[in-house]
């Protein structure tokens, strides 16, 4: 199955997804700058503006997560440190990236053999996003918004803007006393408002999460704009 679409864009970080029994992820950099790509799982990899990246899922793979990371410095053997998407300052990530990061979170034949994916900002913000599954009738989503540029004084950091519970870490932002225990907040407004597709605070599900079929290949894109 082939996939075209054309991009209209600033910039932007593609990612071209195969949802269903496996997935194959075809991460392409169209910013004018250079983008390190990260997954779990996955690794990373420097993509340097018009580059790719092809990376393999497994069936079944669940609590994936892809981002990308910005003004990094990593040297021969891997090592370094980014400004925003952090993981442990590894090139080639093996646990997750440290906020503020726009994510792509997606699990592959769940429930009913659905595959599930959404753009959270429970993480903040680094890149606006789109991704958009290409067959399956599945809907489209995105933030492309100018967060960065608009974010409150009190969530702004270096290369991004920070989600409330990253910065105060307390339950009415981090829901952590369980489900049911907090809401939307004037921050979570704040990010919903301008991303009304996105995750804004950890219990956004009714609005937030989107299936596709798992029994057929699909294809999306995923967007990072800026």
């Amino acid at each position: 199955m082939s996939f075209s679409k054309t991009l209209i864009c600033f910039s932007s970080f593609v990612v071209l997804i195969t949802l269903a029994h496996a997935a194959t992820f075809e991460i392409r950099n169209q910013c004018p700058y250079t983008v390190w790509a990260a997954a779990t799982p996955g690794g990373g990899r420097q993509l340097n503006s018009g580059q790719s990246w092809i990376l393999n899922v497994n069936a079944g793979t669940a609590q994936a997560r892809i981002w990308g990371r910005t003004n990094c410095n990593f040297d021969a053997s891997g090592r370094g440190r980014c400004q925003t998407g952090d993981c442990n300052g590894l090139l080639e990530c093996q646990g997750w990236g440290v906020p503020p990061n726009t994510l792509a979170e997606y699990a592959l034949n769940q429930f009913n053999n659905l595959d599930f994916f959404d753009i959270s900002l429970v993480d903040g913000f680094n890149i606006p996003m789109d991704f958009s599954p290409q067959t399956g009738g599945c809907r489209g989503i995105r933030c492309t918004a100018d967060i960065n540029g608009q974010c409150p004084n009190e969530l702004r950091a270096p290369g991004g803007c920070n989600n409330p519970c990253t910065v105060f870490r307390t339950n009415e932002y981090c829901c952590t006393n369980g489900q049911g225990t907090c809401g939307p907040t004037n921050f979570s407004r704040f990010f919903k408002d301008r991303c009304g597709d996105a995750y804004s605070y950890p219990q956004d599900d009714a609005t937030s999460t989107f299936t596709c079929p798992g029994g057929a290949r699909q294809f999306a894109s995923l967007v990072y704009r800026s």
